[in-house]
């Protein structure tokens, strides 16, 4: 009698490869040529820009606003690109892209993609006239290029996103949002024209009494607070954001006020919310940012068996030594058990397939491990070099620690995973 992980596994490979469900893709592993196309157009503009600007902009520790503005130029970065992304129905172009990306550098990728995030919590929160209103200002022009913030983390709030204190209170006399509290990491918190932003506007309720908020450009009482001086990433700008009695329209609350309203009487009455305004966000993204993470890990892999292939010791290449070989070996394995990860993930996820064992946290949990491991990995493949920061695998290792931390955690990701494969609550 087959066990029920069998039975699920067979139901997957059965859904996988019909073309029923409402006229889904039929899943694949040969990737189409337009894949091909858009796959070798990044990987060229990681190549010839964003890598010979690596060193640089880690260094100053300040955002690469003429690399971005070279994005916009070539249609890398903006509303177009990503929704020619998001619109392959297989779920894979995004992360091939951002697989490629972060290959050429993680800290010039996140200044370039690091705005998907606030478009992510807009297109998935938010109602068609704001959608339409407020992701084409994330990106700005090709001459003048914008980016956006989402500002959820709190000092006191990281992993445990029902502490969040930032408070959200309506006015019903000027039909405004007052917004006060302080938000922490903000990936481009402060200098964005946008912010979206996660605010509670019932503390009783927790996650529950959570909502997202855009906050325009130029409006008052959004300031930039300290700035972050990161292990890795550094071309990526990260900052506290203050809220000092932010006014901003009624219209400006993600899905709408009657939305709200109905999801906050819901659970009043002892209803499920649904959804949770920051968890519905970082479940969208998971698998992406697992792709980012395989991309620093292929990169530090990739230079790691460069090196071994041409580096001599005792009369031969360190390569041909069978301990050197194996660790190259694992390496491989690991990346490419990682990418399948995210690849299955993001199919599931573009295609309406239910994560019903949490595949987007496994995917995310993998890949930043990964990362974690097979950069340290090419660090001591190269010995001392791997160590100076006149090699890049240094500053690989380096960049890669993050996709332990932000996100969720690690051990958010087992917790996720352990609850969904026991159907029980795990503290």
């Amino acid at each position: 009698m087959a066990s029920t992980d069998t039975t699920r596994t067979e139901e997957a490979i059965e859904q996988a490869t019909s073309n029923g469900d409402g006229g889904g893709t039929t899943f694949s592993m040969e990737l189409s040529q337009d894949q091909i196309d858009i796959r070798d157009w990044v990987h060229g503009f990681s190549e010839q820009v964003v890598r010979p600007a690596a060193h640089e902009w880690d260094e100053k520790e300040e955002f690469p606003w003429p690399v971005v503005q070279e994005a916009a130029k070539i249609g890398l970065y903006g509303f177009e690109s990503l929704g020619q992304f998001f619109s392959d129905e297989s779920g894979l172009t995004l992360p091939i892209v951002n697989e490629e990306l972060f290959w050429g550098d993680a800290g010039i990728g996140m200044a370039i993609f690091g705005t998907n995030l606030a478009v992510a919590a807009i297109f998935g929160s938010g109602t068609p006239e704001q959608i339409g209103e407020w992701i084409p200002q994330c990106y700005g022009s090709v001459d003048e290029p914008k980016v956006a913030a989402f500002c959820s983390s709190e000092p006191d709030a990281g992993s445990d996103v029902s502490a969040v204190r930032t408070t959200a209170k309506y006015d019903e006399a000027t039909d405004e949002w007052v917004l006060n509290g302080q938000k922490a990491w903000a990936t481009n918190g402060g200098i964005a024209d946008i912010h979206v932003v996660i605010a509670s506007v019932d503390r009783e309720l927790g996650s529950r009494g959570h909502a997202a908020f855009v906050i325009p450009p130029g409006t008052k009482g959004c300031e930039q607070g300290a700035k972050v001086k990161k292990h890795g990433i550094r071309a990526s700008h990260t900052a506290d954001v203050h809220l000092d009695d932010c006014r901003i329209p009624g219209n400006c609350v993600l899905g709408g006020k009657e939305k709200l309203d109905e999801r906050i009487a819901r659970v009043k009455e002892g209803k499920k919310s649904r959804s949770q305004a920051a968890m519905a966000t970082f479940e969208t993204t998971r698998p992406t940012v697992g792709a980012q993470a395989v991309g620093i890990a292929r990169a530090a892999y990739e230079y790691a068996l460069d090196y071994a292939k041409e580096r001599e010791q005792f009369g031969r290449k360190i390569v041909e030594n069978q301990a050197i070989a194996f660790t190259l070996a694992d390496m491989k394995l690991e990346i490419d058990a990682a990418r399948l990860l995210v690849w299955r993930a993001a199919w599931m996820g573009r295609t309406g397939k239910e994560f019903a064992n949490a595949e987007g946290s496994m995917s995310k949990l993998k890949a930043g491990e990964v990362a974690v491991n097979v950069t340290e990995k090419a660090i001591q493949i190269m010995g001392g070099n791997g160590y100076s920061r006149e090699y890049p695998v240094e500053r690989m290792h380096r960049d890669a620690k993050i996709y332990t931390i932000f996100e969720g955690t690690s051990e958010i990701q087992r917790l996720v995973i352990s609850r969904a494969i026991s159907g029980m609550r795990i503290e």
